[in-house]
C-alpha cells in the first residue's frame, strides 16, 4: 500500500519560516519535523524531546524542515507505522555543517551554537535533503502528530 504525508495544514504562525534551501537564520522560528514510530511519537507527546546520545552531529534532538525527509524514519520501520511530530522550533544561533570532516562536526554546542545545521545535497546525508539537530529540547513545542494517510489503489493525482 501507498501512503501520503501531505500535511492537512498549510498555516504557520506569524514570524515562523517553512522551508527553504537557504540556511535557517539565528534567532528565528521554523516549522520542523521529527520522523519517529507512532509509539514513540505518543510517547514524545506526553513527556517531551529527550537528546539522543549520539549520532552524525553528536548530541540533540535531530529534526528537520523537510516533512519528506522526517517521514522516512525509522529507515526500514513499516511505513503505516511511522509518524511525524510537527514542531515549532527556536533554533537561537545556528552552525552550517557542510562536511564530514567539519571540525565542529560533534562539539558544535561547546562554541556557543543552539542548532546544528546540514545543508541539502552537501554530501553529509544520503538522501540529499537537509537536517538540523537541536542542543536543547525546550527550544521545541510540538504542534501536532501527522500520520501517513493510506492512497487508495488506483487513484490518480497530480505531482
Amino acid at each position: 500500500m501507498q501512503y501520503s504525508w501531505a500535511e492537512d495544514d498549510f498555516d504557520v504562525p506569524p514570524g515562523v519560516g517553512r522551508l527553504g534551501l537557504s540556511a535557517p537564520g539565528d534567532n528565528r522560528k521554523y516549522v520542523m519535523y521529527h520522523g519517529t514510530t507512532r509509539a514513540i511519537a505518543q510517547s514524545i507527546l506526553a513527556t517531551g524531546f529527550r537528546q539522543s546520545t549520539g549520532g552524525m552531529l553528536g548530541r540533540g534532538v535531530y529534526l528537520s524542515r523537510d516533512l519528506l525527509k522526517a517521514s522516512r524514519y525509522p529507515i526500514d520501520h513499516p511505513e503505516h507505522d511511522r509518524a511525524v511530530i510537527k514542531c515549532l522550533v527556536k533554533v537561537g544561533k545556528v552552525i552550517k555543517i557542510d562536511d564530514k570532516d567539519h571540525p565542529k562536526r560533534k562539539t558544535w554546542h561547546d562554541y556557543g551554537f543552539d542548532t546544528a545545521w546540514v545543508p541539502p545535497n552537501c554530501g553529509m546525508v544520503k538522501s540529499g535533503l537537509e537536517e538540523d539537530c537541536v542542543w536543547d529540547p525546550s527550544r521545541i513545542t510540538i504542534s501536532k502528530i501527522i500520520d501517513p494517510k493510506p492512497v487508495p489503489t488506483g487513484a490518480r493525482g497530480y505531482m
